[in-house]
């Protein structure tokens, strides 16, 4: 189902809230749409994680009910989970692609392309492989060799994933010394990426944050970028620091974690934590200030090129849901609705609204989809 421009929140900022309580929130914010996160329990993960679906147990009547919850609230959804699919400790790698395929059953269930449930993921890294000579090429392999099965699967059920572009710069240590670890990262990957596995059934997730502290221009990246593949922008933006750690270190490479006390004796910027590498402040757009994004050239390119997708809110503002104050984090998400209505929707008496609902369709599945893993796959 082709959609107009919507705006979505991302249910990452209210980690704390249920299901039901998640929707009445939504419904508040005045939000089109709800992207689940659906985080599996348990990771030890400790960043940005929330779990809205009971996913272990989920069927077809568990479908039909939060189709019913959905459009009763005039909400439309999709599902994802951010994990490292192709690196890491190997016995959470296959956790996490299995739980990619019972999402990709769940989305499934939900209607899949018929209702525009994508599953949003990242690939991951595997430094093993990259720490080689032609490390990335072997990344790319890696890629292929788990993900194309992974998108047939999709494909037949009639689901599309979608890989979100952050590079995951704080996902290891500091002491590492490259902050590179989620293979769509840029746009060269995520072509080359689509070139290996050829089909459909997979796209992108596009938040322009990412590449602003990569010194990118977002617009031109979009201009460059095969909408067809387009399924969900992340609106969340970037103000780049002007700071010491900027003149040190530069702009391009992160900063290096070395032996504290030699870096006092230096004067040398160090990083406080995994996170701060790259001197920027994740923001939301219109709350608390400006940013170095042009939001009005970026939504009319996306315009220009045809996108119809969702506008998602992806809450990290510092300001916002970093305060974790209730109050706050709400005022944020509400002042991004406003500034995004008149970039993305006509005039008309009732302000910049967008024009109509799309209603979720009920979907009636007529055979048993069981729950799959990748050694069924591979």
């Amino acid at each position: 189902m082709k959609q107009e421009n919507a705006i979505w929140l991302m249910s990452s900022a209210y980690d704390k809230l249920n299901q039901q309580q998640l929707v009445e929130k939504a419904v508040t914010l005045g939000v089109q749409g709800i992207d689940l996160c659906v985080f599996r329990t348990d990771s030890d993960r400790a960043d940005h994680t929330a779990t809205h679906l009971a996913y272990e147990s989920f069927d077809s009547d568990d479908a039909a009910k939060l189709i019913e919850l959905f459009n009763k609230n005039e909400l439309r959804m999709s599902l994802g989970a951010f994990d490292n699919m192709i690196g890491g400790d190997e016995s959470e790698r296959v956790k996490n692609q299995n739980h990619l395929l019972r999402l990709i059953r769940i989305a499934h269930l939900l209607g899949g392309d018929a209702n525009d449930v994508i599953v949003g993921t990242f690939v991951g890294y595997n430094h093993e492989l990259g720490n080689m000579e032609d490390g990335f090429q072997r990344n790319l392999d890696e890629y292929k060799r788990i993900f194309a099965p992974i998108v047939r699967y999709a494909e037949d059920l009639g689901v599309t994933i979608a890989y979100e572009n952050c590079p995951m710069e704080g996902w290891r240590s500091a002491r590492y010394t490259t902050t590179y670890n989620n293979l769509p990262g840029v746009l060269a990957a995520r072509q080359l990426m689509y070139a290996m596995v050829d089909s459909k059934a997979h796209g992108e997730i596009y938040d322009p944050s990412h590449d602003i502290w990569q010194n990118t221009d977002p617009v031109a990246v979009m201009q460059q970028t095969d909408i067809s593949r387009l399924k969900r922008i992340h609106v969340k933006t970037t103000r780049n620091l002007q700071n010491s750690a900027r003149i040190q270190w530069g702009g391009m490479y992160p900063m290096q974690q070395v032996d504290a006390s030699l870096a006092e004796k230096a004067g040398v910027s160090i990083p406080k934590n995994d996170w701060d590498r790259h001197h920027y402040e994740a923001m939301l757009p219109g709350f608390g200030g400006t940013d170095h994004m042009d939001w009005n050239a970026f939504t009319a390119t996306l315009r220009e090129r045809g996108y119809s997708g969702a506008f998602e809110i992806e809450n990290e503002a510092k300001n916002s849901k970093d305060t974790g104050v209730p109050a706050a984090i709400d005022q944020g998400i509400k002042s991004c609705v406003n500034y995004l209505s008149p970039l993305l929707w006509p005039l008309s008496e009732a302000g910049y609204v967008r024009p109509n609902h799309q209603p979720l369709v009920q979907v009636t599945t007529q055979r048993h989809v069981p729950v799959v893993q990748m050694k069924d796959l591979l």
